[in-house]
């Protein structure tokens, strides 16, 4: 397991998020022993890409006579993934700017902690005090508490 160099002291909120669920939670206990309260959950169905695209991948023509390239299929899965990201940082600064934290912990699957990363407003930015590039969505709340306190 890899060492984290933060605490998540009581107060310090923690966003814990995939590309189709994120739970906002709120440290109620303290570093040694967290309570994690949920203030918010989101969630999106987002199916594979195969389930979401109807057409087959469309075609171009090259500078050559009657040659015809296969053009890259859309790849739905991974655009909800970045729209839900967006959402999520949109929420995220919405919560800040009201001052509802002033500490934040992102958890999340690396490829959408990048995509957070890219969409966080610096009001956000600022606050956050550690991140983790794993997904924990599906764990138990007590099994992040633990992960995050060790």
């Amino acid at each position: 397991m890899q060492q984290m160099d933060f605490d998540v002291d009581s107060g310090v909120w923690v966003l814990v998020a995939d590309g189709e669920k994120a739970l906002f939670f709120e440290n109620t206990g303290t570093r040694q022993t967290p309570v994690f309260k949920v203030i918010r959950e989101m969630e999106q169905d987002n199916p594979p890409s195969r389930e979401q695209g109807t057409d087959t991948p469309g075609r171009m023509s090259d500078s050559g006579v009657n040659q015809r390239s296969a053009m890259d299929e859309t790849d739905w899965h991974r655009l909800a993934e970045e729209r839900f990201a967006k959402d999520a940082a949109d929420l995220l600064y919405r919560y800040a700017h009201k001052q509802r934290f002033k500490q934040i912990v992102l958890c999340a699957a690396p490829r959408v902690l990048g995509e957070l990363r890219k969409e966080l407003h610096s009001e956000v930015r600022t606050r956050v005090i550690g991140e983790v590039p794993k997904t924990l969505t599906n764990h138990p709340v007590d099994q992040i508490e633990r992960i995050l306190s060790s």
